[in-house]
């Protein structure tokens, strides 16, 4: 018998179904409406709604009610510190049973191989990734990355069944003035799914941007930007990661009228606060506790972000619809008791099935030894440009100050909390060290440097001491990338990164346990930020307005160009 006669016996009731879910309700996103029901389960899809069945395995959920399992449309598994396999162990728990990602963190350091790898590693775990190609490796001409990735390398993967499109198109100045490398890569998928990113974008800029075929944009941050972008066709990915936080400031566009253009997304998140809130789950939990209407965000969460990137085969708990569903106690509260994947209860010994992929770039740290006196930045006439960090928030402010002086050095300003920054190239291409200033991250002391610098992942490194920054720069080396936390001359918390310098070879339960540690050695040093590590890791992404820095120097994103 073949699967496809087996679904039709077991939906009409002649065959026992595979699984019986029985005595709880199911969200049904069509009507808003908690029906009582059976749910019928043959090998990966949903065979029966609305009725009694009987089954081989019969699952009692009184009290329970059952939703499709979620979506997270725009995220890059990066950003989580660990592989691949260990974000499906992390996350799938939560109810995510699709992620739609981007591997342009370890694109930008390895190239093809990294895209590779997370193309290997999508195959074999239980959660469903799917791939976005990464579109701009490098981000900008502004920066120097590990790779190069133009359209002929892009193409080979094209038609791998876990690509789905083409990921961020984030230099939207390219799309606009018609780059010839972003047409190349425009060209080649039109009539398939691009991906968008496109922040504070408006007006004829964002009709341009638009006419090339970009269809969601995960960049917006206020109600006004995210409507005038859903009126003109986007659909808009609602994002609340670890530190880009903008679910409260979408609410009211969460509606029931504009659910069906709207999705989910973290973008960036690590293991400590999915441990310490959750995940999509933490969304819709938040969203429903702010007044939002659940068939709203539910649909979010779920059937609207499948119809955004043409996965027509999941989103809804019905017949014939792939079997992704979240068995959770109550709308409001969304705690995951119980999580299917393609049909299959998520427990340790389903993940104990997967194979692994092999790890890449554990060598991909190539920076130079760096000394205190190369933190160094001469005194100029006037006001010295500095990067204003904004809590919750990648966009930064192009900000100007009279800063002290030491001699003919230019000094950090504790009193008003600027101190220094530097990005030192990590990819041994060409050494480059650039110098600068940020204010917000309110250190009184000591250094914090990264080797995850979006999007070309330099060395980051932010301080009141050139010493202390200099120890914690080589010592990522030593580590072969992470994060260092150094105080006086001392070491006082890291983490190891060692695949691409982006990723732990460690469980996410000990990944999770390190970053407590770091944390606590960051705040020693007085920093006031929630999230400090990945603050630190967007300072580079000269894509984001208004004021970054890469390792070429301070980078005005507005015109696009580097600071004279």
């Amino acid at each position: 018998m073949t699967d496809l006669e087996r679904r039709i016996d077991q939906g009409t009731g002649r065959e026992p179904a595979d699984i019986v879910l029985k005595g709880g309700r199911f969200f049904d996103l069509v009507t808003g409406e908690l029906v009582a029901s059976d749910i019928a389960i043959c090998g990966d899809t949903v065979v029966g709604t609305c009725g009694d069945y009987r089954g081989r395995e019969e699952i009692d959920i009184s009290g329970r009610i059952v939703v499709p399992g979620f979506i997270d449309t725009h995220l890059h598994i990066e950003s989580s510190l660990v592989t691949p396999h260990e974000f499906d162990r992390c996350v799938l728990p939560y109810g995510v049973t699709t992620v739609i990602c981007d591997p342009h963190e370890i694109a930008n350091v390895l190239g093809t191989e990294g895209i590779q790898f997370f193309l290997d590693s999508a195959l074999e775990t239980i959660m469903d990734i799917r791939v976005q190609l990464s579109s701009c490796v490098p981000a900008t001409h502004l920066e120097t990355s590990g790779a190069d990735l133009p359209i002929e390398r892009l193409l080979p993967f094209r038609s791998h069944p876990k690509v789905i499109g083409l990921a961020e198109f984030m230099n939207f100045p390219g799309v606009i003035h018609k780059d010839p490398v972003c047409m190349a890569k425009l060209e080649a998928f039109q009539g398939g799914h691009i991906d968008g990113h496109s922040p504070l974008l408006s007006g004829n800029d964002l009709n341009g941007y638009l006419s090339a075929g970009i269809r969601t944009d995960h960049e917006c941050t206020t109600a006004e930007e995210a409507l005038e972008k859903i009126r003109k066709g986007m659909h808009i990915l609602v994002r609340e990661g670890s530190v880009s936080k903008d679910l409260h400031a979408l609410m009211p566009i969460l509606t029931e009228r504009l659910s069906p253009f709207l999705a989910l997304c973290t973008d960036d998140r690590n293991p400590l606060d999915i441990a310490e809130q959750g995940h999509l789950d933490y969304m819709i939990r938040e969203a429903i506790k702010n007044g939002v209407d659940p068939v709203a965000v539910y649909r979010a969460a779920s059937i609207s972000a499948a119809r955004a990137f043409g996965l027509r085969d999941r989103g809804l708990v019905a017949p014939g619809w792939r079997a992704d569903l979240v068995v959770v106690d109550s709308l409001e509260n969304c705690k995951a008791e119980m999580v299917f994947a393609a049909g299959r209860r998520v427990t340790d010994q389903l993940f104990a099935t997967r194979k692994t992929a092999a790890p890449v770039g554990l060598d991909s740290v190539k920076a130079r030894i760096v000394k205190a006196a190369d933190f160094g930045v001469p005194v100029t006439e006037g006001e010295t440009p500095v990067i204003g960090v904004l809590p919750g928030k990648i966009i930064t402010e192009h900000r100007r100050y009279r800063l002290p002086s030491c001699g003919n050095q230019t000094a950090v300003d504790l009193d008003r909390d600027i101190i220094k920054v530097a990005v030192i190239e990590r990819h041994g291409k060409n050494g480059n060290h650039a110098n600068g200033f940020v204010q917000g991250f309110g250190l009184k002391r000591g250094a914090i440097a990264s080797t995850v610098g979006h999007d070309s992942h330099n060395i980051c490194v932010v301080g009141v001491s050139e010493d202390d920054m200099a120890l914690a720069a080589n010592r990522l080396g030593e580590i072969k990338g992470g994060f260092v936390v150094v105080d006086g001359g001392k070491v006082t918390g890291e983490i190891a990164l060692p695949v691409a310098g982006l990723m732990s070879l460690e469980p996410y339960e000990t990944v999770r346990d390190t970053l407590h540690h770091l944390r606590k050695a960051a705040y020693a040093l007085g920093t006031t930020l929630q999230e400090p590590f990945l603050q630190v890791a967007f300072l580079p992404l000269p894509v984001i307005p208004h004021l970054k820095i890469s390792d070429r120097g301070m980078v005005n994103v507005d015109k696009f160009m580097l600071l004279g």
